[in-house]
């Protein structure tokens, strides 16, 4: 029996079909199917990213991929935009804490390293045998 595949990935083959400048994307490896894919599934089939291409791609012509000047910009801008999302989204005490545990971590693996670097490159560095006590006989009893 065959898989019944999913509406969306209908879809998606349909857009393509519309915008076949995404198959120049793919084999000249600038994305994947799985990019555009996701792409295409979280930003429609009306974003300007879709509309731009075609018609750079109208003007220049079929074969050659173009990336304009104005979509790296934007594709930089999205990136930075990712990247500050990411930084206002951190905990600054869970990091502190991840960092303190990480020391002492490394503040134990150092302990033990040093440990045994001792034992190894001291040789005569243990300590000399003590020699024994000489106590009085217990069993020698003075008179007062």
């Amino acid at each position: 029996m065959a898989k019944k595949k999913r509406p969306s990935i209908d879809g998606f083959r349909e857009f393509v079909k519309v915008h076949p400048y995404l198959v120049n994307e793919v084999r000249n490896k600038q994305a994947t199917w799985q990019e555009l894919f996701e792409e295409w599934y979280l930003l429609g089939e009306d974003h300007p990213r879709w509309q731009a291409e075609d018609s750079v791609q109208a003007s220049v012509g079929k074969n050659e991929p173009v990336v304009t000047a104005t979509e790296k910009g934007e594709q930089s801008s999205e990136l930075l935009g990712t990247v500050m999302s990411a930084v206002k989204n951190m905990d600054i005490g869970q990091i502190q804490q991840y960092i303190s545990s990480a020391n002492q971590a490394i503040g134990a693996i150092q302990g033990v390293l040093s440990a045994f670097q001792g034992n190894k490159s001291g040789g005569d560095s243990t300590p000399p045998p003590k020699a024994p006590e000489q106590r009085s006989n217990p069993f020698l009893f003075n008179k007062d």
